[in-house]
């Protein structure tokens, strides 16, 4: 079986000015990895509508799934629905179920529903909402693209609610090795033993601990018994040379 893929749109000048720190791709990678998605790629975009048109035509034709999050609140630099639908070629407009969750909500706190907040209820033809617990203002799922939140919170409780709904695949492990040695020592049986297991993945991340030199191998895959075997076969490597 072939896991399903997917990519990761963060959207919004605070990320790419520095005052905002991301934390939703660590998550997503996090949750996706457990659901045997593999992440294959992930983009900073300004909020810049034609940016994101050209981001998101480009990811949505090589993932399986696409998540974005960012650009969905009250604001005139909100502009991801507008961009998600001139990137699907449809038209956008207040949804009557988006504003009934908006409404509701606004009854309960007190706040007025004013032509701001209305903005949240606009949504792309042909888009199903996605339910957010904590703030009430819903994302959306048009084809392969998931539009969410980008507070971390509101983005979390998104996810949650999305990733029931997509097929993944076989769980994706992992297991680590940590040598004493730099990257530039394990290199030659680090590389022979991948050719060897051409249906794993190797990585090498070097560090500095108590001021001595190391490299942690990691081995990531579907099937533990082959990941075990090229572990086995990796200490061996290491040690030999």
């Amino acid at each position: 079986m072939t896991n399903p893929t997917a990519a990761m749109l963060v959207i919004g000048d605070e990320i790419l000015s520095g005052r905002t720190r991301d934390a939703n791709m660590h998550h997503l990678a996090n949750e996706l990895t457990g659901r045997g998605i593999r992440l294959i790629e992930a983009r900073v975009v300004s909020d810049d509508h034609d940016a994101i048109v050209a981001a998101v035509n480009a990811l949505r034709g090589r993932a399986d799934h696409v998540f974005t999050s960012g650009g969905i609140g009250p604001t005139h630099d909100d502009i991801t629905a507008d961009a998600i639908a001139a990137a699907f070629g449809v038209p956008i407009g207040v949804r009557d179920d988006a504003h009934e969750v908006l409404k509701a909500h606004y009854q309960r706190t007190g706040l007025e529903l004013n032509a701001a907040r209305l903005r949240m209820a606009r949504i792309p033809e042909g888009a199903t909402l996605i339910d957010n617990p904590i703030s009430a203002a819903p994302g959306f799922s048009l084809g392969n693209v998931h539009v969410m939140a980008g507070v971390p919170a509101i983005f979390q409780a998104m996810l949650a609610g999305v990733l029931p709904t997509l097929t993944g695949g076989d769980p994706l492990l992992s297991q680590m090795l940590d040598v004493d040695r730099g990257e530039g020592e394990i290199a030659a049986p680090l590389a022979a033993l991948a050719a060897r297991f051409p249906d794993l993945d190797f990585g090498s991340y070097p560090y500095q601990r108590n001021g001595a030199y190391g490299t942690q191998l990691v081995v990531r895959g579907t099937d533990a018994g082959r990941m075990d075997a090229a572990l086995v076969e990796l200490a061996k490597l290491v040690r030999a040379e």
